[in-house]
């Protein structure tokens, strides 16, 4: 299904189930929806999902401007088109900051916010090291070929995908390299290309926000927010702890043996800590 953004950019978006409306964010910035596994896990818990993929990715039309504030009328978009007044709206990864980020704008459309594997209201600076030093060891002894792959200025569409899943391989949980590779191939699959012009857009206006002002604007939402963390995202956790100690009504989980994905390797304490109530 297509939807229409205010500025007449094509969406793509897909609704299944009949019961209380989840509406969710992808990650990226510049990916697209993975959220196959999840949705069904949603509607067999009463819930009616709403998918999409963001301004310029997956399927939806390639365009910008990207921003914040773009991509907070998109959801909007998104959410008028199914005739819908308030939404949960749960936001994985980039798509928590964005999540986040329209339910500060629009709190009348937002019943409660689950907020998976963000990293929170802080500065990059704070947790991007350690981040960067555990992907290194969780890709492993395929080390070598990521690092080939990304110094490259140019890459054909299958070295990106390769890149791509080599990185993704780490966001999984446990010593088995050969399933977590299986994984990122999954996600992977359909492959829909990195839109790298969105990600370094969005990416380069979100280190200009301040922490100061997020904060204070946080502590003035009212709905409840689940905040949903993988004990084993290499993204370290203590980044959300600010996000959690400005919000005034606010529970968190944390799922053992998971990592970035979380709905990927506990799918079931997954959709228990997020389904509809």
């Amino acid at each position: 299904m297509t939807v229409k953004a205010d500025d007449g950019a094509q969406l793509w978006a897909e609704r299944s189930g009949e019961g209380d409306p989840v509406m969710l964010c992808h990650g990226g910035p510049g990916l697209w929806d993975t959220f196959e596994d999840l949705a069904p896990l949603l509607v067999e818990r009463g819930a009616a999902v709403l998918r999409w993929d963001q301004r310029g990715c997956g399927r939806s039309e390639r365009r910008g401007p990207y921003s914040v504030a773009r991509s907070v009328a998109d959801i909007d978009a998104v959410r008028r088109h199914f005739g819908l007044e308030a939404v949960t709206l749960l936001g994985h990864s980039w798509g928590a900051r964005l999540a986040l980020h329209y339910a500060l704008a629009h709190p009348e459309h937002v019943t409660r916010l689950v907020y998976v594997s963000g990293t929170g209201i802080g500065p990059d600076s704070g947790w991007h090291p350690e981040f960067v030093g555990r992907l290194r060891a969780g890709i492993g002894e395929r080390l070598a070929r990521w690092e080939e792959l990304a110094s490259r200025e140019r890459r054909t569409e299958a070295e990106e995908r390769e890149m791509c899943v080599l990185q993704w391989s780490a966001d999984f949980a446990g010593p088995d390299r050969g399933r977590a590779l299986r994984l990122a191939e999954r996600m992977a699959t359909p492959w829909y290309g990195v839109n790298f012009a969105c990600n370094a857009e969005i990416n380069a206006e979100t280190r200009t926000m301040s922490e100061h002002q997020l904060h204070a604007a946080c502590g003035g939402l009212r709905m409840p927010v689940v905040i949903v963390d993988g004990a084993e995202d290499i993204r370290p956790r203590d980044a959300v702890d600010s996000l959690e100690q400005a919000l005034p009504n606010v529970s968190r989980v944390t799922l053992a043996g998971a990592g970035h994905m979380p709905w990927v390797e506990r799918p079931a304490e997954f959709a228990a800590a997020v389904a509809p109530r």
